[in-house]
């Protein structure tokens, strides 16, 4: 089996070889044949979070340690199960489920293992898709992806699973009636505005620095895509989204987007976080009550989540965001376009695969 290992952070991934896997129990192995590189990646990778104010989130702190295989967003093919194993198919194509939990507590009995506080997560806890082959603690944890491209299914294990349980913690007469403003045209945003259509939304307002990112958000179907950057910013997005902004999805992170999205808000919006990038902020407490506004964080999803997602998405094939293939072995370089901002849409590693992109 072959990996590219994160050995030291902050470093460059490190080729590895070492006996496949056997299953054992309920456990399953697969052939990747796709992984998404999500910027979780790249805070692994580097080691931590930026809290702002010269403090850091160590992954140390979160028990996460070198060496351990990235990639979170995979889609596989069944080469061996465990004895124990069940309702699956050996040949068969499937999205794996990757925010395990310990499966035991109380949060993983009420189908929530994404917040678990003594999580498995593929990719972050055990090894995961930057890989050959990826070994999965449970078959329940494995998606039949009928016919779709596993480039296409990939992403939709992280970004759009994100955005998705997001989104559906937004009032459905909002969601219905207003227009959602979305922070960021990466991954996240440009999967949360074609999620929007698919959920009956009445549409995204994108709010983005980069000038092809945000033609990327127009061609994904945002009714405008406009620069924080411009004198007249917040009232461009507010007549944008009708007047008032009610709701707001954050896919940055930054003190300086959290910070826009809740001065933006009219009273008794909703504002939800779901990028990581990093800062502070300030927030005067008597302004949450008086204004009845929520901030909500919001990590990942569930596993039902992501089976609903992808019944929903099969039935509604949403358009598809634009999709760079890369070869495993460019995992590293993949992780520094990633970086430096210079990737529109998804990257995919594939093991043995030529690159190619998917644009649409």
């Amino acid at each position: 089996m072959i990996s590219y290992e994160v050995q030291q952070f902050g470093t460059q991934l490190a080729k590895t070889e070492r006996e496949t896997p056997r299953p054992e129990g309920r456990q399953v192995l697969l052939r990747v044949l796709a992984t998404g590189v999500c910027h979780t990646d790249i805070h692994i990778w580097q080691g931590g979070y930026d809290l702002g104010g010269g403090e850091q989130l160590s992954m140390a702190a979160r028990g996460i340690s070198p060496p351990l295989t990235l990639g979170h967003e995979i889609v596989g093919e069944v080469l061996a199960t465990g004895p124990h194993a069940e309702t699956v198919s050996l040949g068969r194509r499937y999205l794996i489920y990757p925010w395990i939990g310990c499966g035991t507590c109380k949060v993983c009995l009420r189908e929530t293992e994404q917040v678990c506080t003594s999580p498995r997560y593929l990719g972050i806890m055990q090894p995961g898709g930057y890989s050959d082959h990826v070994l999965v603690p449970d078959s329940r944890y494995l998606i039949d992806i009928g016919d779709m491209p596993a480039e296409q299914a990939a992403p939709y294990a992280c970004s759009g699973l994100t955005v998705y349980s997001a989104l559906r913690k937004i009032n459905p007469a909002v969601l219905a009636e207003e227009p959602v403003v979305i922070f960021g045209a990466g991954g996240l945003g440009l999967m949360a505005i074609t999620l929007l259509d698919v959920l009956g939304g009445a549409g995204a307002v994108v709010v983005e620095t980069d000038a092809t990112r945000r033609e990327a958000a127009v061609a994904a179907g945002a009714i405008a895509a406009i620069d924080p950057l411009v004198p007249d910013f917040a009232d461009q997005v507010k007549n944008a989204a009708g007047g008032n902004v009610w709701a707001v999805l954050d896919c940055v992170g930054a003190a300086q987007t959290v910070q826009a999205s809740l001065d933006l808000l009219v009273k008794g919006g909703q504002f939800i976080q779901v990028g990581l990038l990093g800062g502070r902020i300030q927030i005067p407490t008597p302004v949450m009550p008086l204004r009845s506004i929520s901030y909500h964080g919001s990590f990942a999803g569930s596993l039902p989540e992501l089976q609903d997602l992808m019944t929903l998405v099969g039935q509604r094939p949403p358009l598809a965001i634009p999709t760079c293939c890369r070869p495993l072995e460019t995992a590293s370089a993949a992780l520094n376009d990633l970086e430096h901002g210079r990737v529109v849409g998804r990257l995919i590693l594939q093991p043995h695969q030529h690159q190619s992109s998917l644009e649409s």
